[in-house]
């Protein structure tokens, strides 16, 4: 009885005190696909395009690999019951059934309880747009089980055509017609209820643009909680629209730009021009930064140098916005296209000595540690093979050289800090230290290492 008390307790202060802006402030988010994370087995699962037997009790026991990196929240695969081979949860059948093969109601709930207990915030992906594959009129589906709950059966074809990306289907799934009352108000009261019910923290919002605005800028207030929308596309003035009726969007528009800079070795004045366009969106803070996810094939897909992958990490990591990591990258998974970046993570014996492991734990416990998430960032050099920025006091200097591109050498003029001021770099503190002179300072990177510089 006590513990369940202190469970309880745990859950209705973290559930109510978490505002967007706490949400920028302190979170850093690990994405895990529920069938994917934790089965309580250790052979990799045969059959990427099915269920591999991903379930909550089993993360459970792996939530301190979480915690170990420093992440202090969690985003969850969609929990409804979906269509057969709906692994990922974005079929959904029926809305008032939990996924089985994740578990059940009290399961979910404990697997809240248990993050919320070693102060994990927990995001849950919700889908409104559409729903699993059931041909021209999906009848057996609850509640929308009538053809005037759908748009006609017409397909997207021109992505730069609003009205058809609203009013179409997306890869052939029936989509909702929400201008339809029943289909609206059924939403909207929804998403509140699994909020009260399981104490979630956040919400991630699915195919938010194949939605009108409208619709949106209520269904923040039925949530009641922070929400992060995925707009996937790469022009910033498209994404950047949304801000005003969502919190916050998954920063498309910079990820495509790091794959750029980092992963095919171009210039790296692109972050500059990419973060000129940024002062589109109203709050950068609130932007979800991510590197890798579960639609897009991984890094080292097609990018193999792990030191070209820690200077896309320490990016993302130390930029503005909330990070946002997907389970895996630690590991030095390389899928490519979906499923393959939808690896087991069991393969990896949840392996806490890898270098990127480590890596991540460093750069993580860092952004925490000098709490400058709402910190303006500001440029301080860019040309095509070596970026540098600073958020408060904190200096950061990258380049897209590689582990085969020998010395990086910049003088730095621009910079934060007094003459007499001492800096240490995060990854070598005792070794690698600089008092600025002059009102400069001289940055070195070898073979394509990483800085980030803070005043010691």
């Amino acid at each position: 009885m006590k513990l369940a008390y202190i469970f309880f307790f745990l859950f209705i202060v973290v559930a109510q005190s978490l505002t967007p802006r706490q949400w920028s402030e302190d979170r850093i988010i690990y994405q895990i696909l529920t069938d994917r994370f934790a089965s309580g087995s250790s052979d990799s699962c045969g059959n990427l395009s099915d269920y591999c037997g991903g379930n909550y009790n089993a993360a459970i026991d792996h939530l301190d690999y979480i915690a170990g990196m420093g992440f202090n929240a969690i985003w969850i695969s969609p929990i409804v019951h979906n269509s057969k081979g709906g692994y990922h949860g974005y079929w959904f059948d029926d809305l008032y059934k939990l996924n089985e093969h994740f578990g059940t109601s009290d399961d979910l709930k404990a697997f809240v309880n248990a993050c919320h207990s070693k102060g994990i915030a927990v995001m849950v992906d919700v889908v409104n747009n559409h729903v699993g594959p059931a041909g021209a009129t999906p009848s057996q589906n609850n509640p929308f089980n009538q053809e005037s709950y759908y748009h006609s059966d017409c397909q997207i074809t021109d992505w730069n055509n609003q009205n058809q990306v609203e009013n179409c289907r997306l890869a052939n799934l029936p989509d909702l017609a929400q201008e339809n009352a029943f289909v609206k108000d059924t939403l909207y009261k929804w998403v509140g209820d699994i909020i009260q019910e399981y104490g979630f923290d956040g919400v991630r919002l699915d195919t938010v643009p194949e939605i009108p605005k409208w619709f949106w800028a209520d269904y923040r207030s039925h949530a009641g909680v922070y929400t992060l929308g995925e707009v996937f596309n790469g022009d910033v003035g498209y994404v950047s629209q949304y801000q005003s009726v969502l919190d916050g969007l998954f920063s498309y528009p910079m990820k495509f730009t790091l794959d750029k800079v980092f992963g095919q070795q171009q210039s790296m004045n692109q972050i500059q021009s990419q973060m000129s366009a940024y002062s589109s969106f109203s709050d950068l803070t609130l932007l979800g930064s991510f590197l890798d996810n579960h639609d897009n094939a991984r890094f080292l897909s097609f990018q193999g140098d792990h030191q070209l992958l820690k200077s896309a990490l320490a990016y993302m990591l130390t930029s503005v916005g909330i990070p946002v990591y997907y389970y895996g990258t630690e590991q030095g998974f390389n899928g490519g296209s979906d499923p393959n970046c939808r690896e087991d993570l069991w393969r990896s014996g949840y392996n806490t000595n890898t270098d990127l492991y480590k890596f991540t734990k460093t750069v993580v416990e860092f952004r925490k540690s000098q709490k400058f998430s709402q910190q303006e960032q500001i440029q301080r050099y860019s040309d095509d093979n070596f970026y540098a920025f600073s958020r408060g006091k904190v200096f950061v200097a990258l380049t897209n050289v590689g582990s085969n591109g020998g010395k990086e050498h910049r003088t730095i003029t621009y910079h934060p800090y007094s003459n007499g001021q001492k800096i240490c770099n995060l990854f070598y503190p005792n070794s690698d230290t600089i008092t600025v002179e002059n009102n400069k300072f001289d940055v070195w990177l070898i073979g394509g290492e990483q800085k980030i510089y803070y005043p010691c």
